[in-house]
This record gives structure tokens, C-alpha cells and sequence, in this order.
């Protein structure tokens, strides 16, 4: 029944930031494995990381075959679920964080430094999520690629967890207002990224995915990048050098022949490529 003359017509529900409204939750649900209870919680929070992380790989395969990175939701949806390929952190955070919003939790953006053992000043570069959960604030990011968290750590100065054979820790840089995710390796502490919490929204994604995307400084635009993850072992494809490594830091390098590199963007990242992105990539690397 159409509202009354008297009645102010129904105003449609506010758009999400996120766009979580617009998410084919279903289908990227079941890319990533899930289904479980959707209650928006810390044991679901713990399930969507832990599955999207083993299931989209990390890449930039559309940079070196010249191509942009787009990060509306549709692409997104379009490239990482239904052409089961992977990204980097601004595509796979912004996809997961539709999904968040759409399931009921509060998520908010944040941007951070990436150190990687080393603390000169960078730019800020890489993306990852905050959720609020009834005992407090969280950071969960499936975005990262290597060295990457494999579940949530809570937001806390000194917070530690085991996460499959890696450890993770939290640590507040007080004179710099600044929080650092560090990596437990074999002589101790390593620093993976530093942050504020300042909220970063889409459109700040955006212009820092163009630096990352273009520039000639960034470490995408110049050999590709594949990366993997998961509680055993940690898969890296850094142009045609492939390395395995395992949580008791021995490691398996070697050189991989062009013709190899689709095969194994499937096995080992769980990248599949259409047969002329396969043959641009080859190319490429025989260049």
C-alpha cells in the first residue's frame, strides 16, 4: 500500500560506507569456506579472518599486465569471488570489511606504516580494519600477505597470541602515539607495520592504492607478487623466485621456468587465472 498523503514517505536504510549492503554475502561466504552462525561475535570474526585468509591469495598480477587496480565493491566481488583471483591489502580489506558490515559488526578503517624490521619513516601504504567487540576494539586484516595475521588480535599494548606455528604481538610506542604489530621470529621481535587510529575511509584507500599501484618507488609495479599465508607454512612468489618457509624458519627456495608460474599460482596461492592472463603472465616473465 502506498503511504498515505499524511504519511512521510519511508526513507531507505543509509548506505553503508562499506558498501556492505551491496556484498553478495552468500557467494562470498561460501568462497571463503564459511558456514557457520553469523552472530556478529569474536568466534565469528575469528572464522571469516581465519577463512578468508586461507582462501584468497595475495597479488598484483593486474599491475604488472598494466592494468589499475579498481576498488569498487563490484570489481571487487567480481575479481576476488567470482574469478577466484587474489589482491593486495586495499582490495582484500575492503571486500572483507563490506562483509563485516553486512553481518552487523562495527568496523572502521585504519591506515599503517610498513616497517618490515626497519623503522625509517614510510608513508602510509597499507590498510587494515578495527572492529568493536563488546569487550573491546580489534584489529583483524587479511590484507597483509606474507607475514600476515591469521586471526584477530585485540587492541591492547602487550597483547600476544599463537596463531598456527607463528607468533603475533601488539606493542604501544608511547612517544608516538603508535602501535606496532611485530612478528615473533628466531632473534626476537620483528616489526611488520606501525599504525594510528585514526579512521581511514574508502576514498583515502583510493589515493593511497594509486601511489601503491604507480608509483615508481612502490615494490607492486616492478616484479609480481604472490603470497600465501597459513598455519604451517608461509608461500612466497616474488617475480620467478618461489620460497617456502616454515614456522621453524627453515626454508625451501628456488627458480621456477615462466611456464610454471600458472600452475603454481593455483596450487600454491589459490590464484586461478583465465587462459589469456596465463599466457600475458608467461610472456612476461620470458621478457
Amino acid at each position: 500500500m502506498p503511504d498515505s498523503p499524511t504519511t512521510p514517505p519511508t526513507a531507505p536504510p543509509p548506505a553503508s560506507v562499506w558498501g556492505g549492503d551491496r556484498l553478495d554475502l552468500d557467494a562470498y561466504l561460501a568462497r571463503i569456506g564459511f558456514d557457520g552462525d553469523r552472530t556478529p561475535d569474536l568466534a565469528t570474526l575469528r572464522k571469516l579472518h581465519a577463512g578468508h585468509a586461507a582462501s584468497i591469495g595475495f597479488e598484483n598480477i593486474d599491475i604488472i599486465l598494466g592494468r589499475p587496480i579498481l576498488l569498487d565493491l563490484e570489481t571487487l566481488q567480481a575479481k576476488l569471488v567470482r574469478a577466484r583471483r587474489g589482491g593486495y591489502c586495499y582490495e582484500h580489506n575492503l571486500l572483507y570489511a563490506a562483509a563485516l558490515d553486512r553481518l552487523g559488526f562495527h568496523v572502521s578503517g585504519l591506515g599503517a606504516r610498513i616497517r618490515l624490521g626497519d623503522d625509517r619513516l614510510r608513508p602510509v601504504t597499507h590498510a587494515l580494519l578495527k572492529v568493536e567487540l563488546s569487550d573491546g576494539a580489534w584489529i583483524t586484516d587479511v590484507g597483509f600477505g606474507g607475514e600476515a595475521l591469521l586471526a584477530p588480535l585485540p587492541l591492547r599494548d602487550g597483547a600476544e597470541a599463537r596463531q598456527g606455528g607463528w607468533t603475533f604481538g601488539l606493542a604501544y610506542e608511547k612517544d608516538t602515539a603508535t602501535w606496532v604489530l611485530r612478528s615473533a621470529h628466531e632473534d626476537g621481535w620483528f616489526d611488520l607495520y606501525a599504525f594510528g587510529t585514526e579512521a581511514r575511509y574508502p576514498v583515502d584507500y583510493a589515493v593511497f592504492n594509486h601511489y601503491t599501484s604507480s608509483h615508481a618507488h612502490s615494490p607492486f609495479v616492478s616484479r609480481m607478487v604472490a603470497l600465501h599465508p597459513r598455519p604451517d607454512l608461509r608461500s612466497s612468489l616474488i617475480g620467478r623466485e618461489l620460497t617456502r618457509t616454515r614456522p621453524d624458519w627453515t626454508s625451501e627456495v628456488r627458480e621456477v621456468a615462466p611456464e610454471e608460474i600458472p600452475g603454481l599460482l593455483d596450487t600454491e596461492f589459490g590464484i586461478r587465472l583465465t587462459p589469456g592472463d596465463a599466457e600475458a603472465l608467461v610472456a612476461h616473465h620470458r621478457a
